[in-house]
């Protein structure tokens, strides 16, 4: 029962939720329209892979997503100058290209480069005119082989880093970490003191 001098409740009952309701029928049917989309443009494009130009290795940002590494935008020029392949022929084969990206780190740097090193040895370049091959185009042998590579290609694995069993030794065993750490602190502290003195003991040797 209600108390003091409220409100009378009133019930909202009629809120007409029919005409807010949102279904999901026709997701069988964009399945398919999708599948069927992703066909033509395989056909489009061919030969070109499906899954577009060639990205970098990059690292995530902040802290939290730094040791994970994905795709990334494009190779930086530093990358393709050590890959030997030049900066405005890398997009017309497939590679993508970041003209603002900087390389921070060496690994990073040779990571990428082995990647393009690799993708140019597997490369099948076709001409553009079938009878007029020039420099740089693959054999009429390759050309005959080759296939369109349908979803990702050469695709960014993190490596597990490797674990190296060792057997426990006596000497392992009788080893103190907390006094080795508290003896190299303590004459760390006072290796100073302990120059000097050493210096005026000197001086009064050579007097």
């Amino acid at each position: 029962m209600v108390k003091h001098n409220n409100v009378v409740p009133s019930s909202h009952f009629r809120k007409h939720w029919q005409n807010y309701v949102k279904t999901w029928f026709n997701q069988p049917a964009r399945k398919t329209r999708r599948r069927n989309a992703r066909q033509k443009k395989a056909v489009a494009i061919f030969p070109r892979p499906t899954a577009g130009p060639l990205r970098p290795i990059v690292h995530g940002q902040t802290l939290k997503y730094n040791m994970k590494v994905r795709a990334g935008r494009g190779f930086s020029l530093e990358e393709l100058k050590a890959a030997g392949i030049p900066t405005k022929l890398a997009p017309t084969i497939g590679i993508a290209v970041d003209h603002r990206r900087k390389n921070r780190s060496l690994e990073g740097l040779q990571a990428n480069v082995q990647r393009l090193k690799t993708y140019k040895a597997k490369l099948v370049i076709f001409p553009r005119r079938a009878k007029k091959i020039k420099s740089g185009d693959s054999s009429p042998e390759e050309l005959a082989t080759a296939t369109q590579v349908q979803g990702s290609y050469m695709p960014i694995t993190r490596e597990k880093p490797t674990v190296e069993l060792v057997k426990v030794t006596q000497e392992m065993k009788s080893f103190k970490a907390y006094d080795k750490l508290r003896l190299e602190r303590t004459n760390a502290r006072h290796v100073g003191a302990r120059l000097k003195k050493a210096a005026e003991a000197e001086k009064e040797e050579k007097k």
